[in-house]
This record gives structure tokens, sequence and C-alpha cells, in this order.
């Protein structure tokens, strides 16, 4: 597998070996062992699997207490994922990195704790899979508007997005809970 760092460190990019013939293709979406060796030794607790339709947009959650790594993927269409830093003490606080995941390129984007996440469909639809390094905790996500201008992301959707009551309803980057350490 390998490993490119994006521009916020410890939010990586790992693009599997992909083998390719006639019938299909196959590839190891999941190694503990190699990714232990590239210093993503995390135990994951629990995986996810989410279809949205073409431009809704989920995000930008994160969960304070219980925090969650994620490392993501997409087996069925195309979404342009985000992370952003929500450590105050990191020199990256409020920085955000994009990155294009779809069936084709078969990237998976590591988003260690600390970080929100979010991602926007690019295509009809996709279904999107991510293990968590944390249980859900409900009590414990906190959700940033997705159109903050403090954090600016810059989304490649044209038009206003799908997105639910919850993620309309974030709080600014300005006043929500961040992580302290």
């Amino acid at each position: 597998m390998n490993i490119k760092q994006t521009s916020l460190p410890g939010v990586v990019i790992l693009e599997p070996r992909v083998f390719s013939d006639g019938r299909g293709f196959f590839f190891e979406s999941y190694n503990a062992a190699e990714l232990a060796k590239a210093g993503l030794d995390y135990e994951f607790v629990q995986d996810n699997h989410s279809r949205s339709n073409l431009n809704v947009l989920r995000g930008l959650h994160y969960q304070i207490r219980q925090t969650q790594g994620k490392l993501v993927r997409v087996v069925s269409g195309a979404v342009f994922d985000v992370a952003a830093d929500l450590r105050r003490n990191s020199p990256n606080f409020g920085k955000w990195v994009g990155v294009h995941l779809n069936e084709e390129n078969k990237q998976m984007l590591w988003i260690p704790p600390g970080f929100a996440h979010g991602f926007v469909v690019t295509s009809k639809s996709a279904d999107f899979l991510y293990k968590a390094t944390a249980y859900y905790a409900p009590a414990e996500e906190r959700t940033i508007r997705w159109d903050d201008p403090d954090i600016g992301i810059e989304w490649p959707i044209n038009g206003h997005p799908i997105v639910s009551s919850k993620d309309q309803n974030g709080v600014r980057f300005r006043d929500a809970e961040v992580f302290e350490s």
C-alpha cells in the first residue's frame, strides 16, 4: 500500500495495490499489520456505510469526547472528502484538506482524531464506507457548518447542497467546541 501525505500532517491518502484482469479486480482494503508499519496503529471498533445522492453534503462532524479516527473510502460513485483540523494547539488549527475519492481511484483517506470530517457527493450517488476507532456517541457529536467562512472549504458544487437539518444548524467554527490538546 502506498501512503501519501496531504497538506495536513496526520491526514494521509492510502493507495492500495490493485490487481486487475479480465475478471475484474482485487485489493486489500484493510490490513492492520501494513497500516501499523506506516504508523497508523489503531484499533477499529465500528464500520459504517452510507449511500447518498448527488450534491448531498454530510458534515462537518466530530466527537468531542470518545474521539474518532476514520478510515474512509468510496465503493461506488464519487465524493469530495474533507478533514478540518480542530486541535487548538496545532499549527494547522482551522485549516482543511480535500480529496476526491471514487470507485475508480480506490483511494482511502485516514482522518485522525482531532479533525472534523465531511463530504459531498459528486456523482449520481455514492456508497461511502468508513471504519471508526471509537463508537458513535450521539451526546458527544458536534457539527460545524459546512459553509463556515472562517474555515472556507471550497466545495466542488454548483448551487446549494442537500444537507440535513442537523448540518444546516451546525455552529460556526469560532463558536465550536474544539480539542485542547
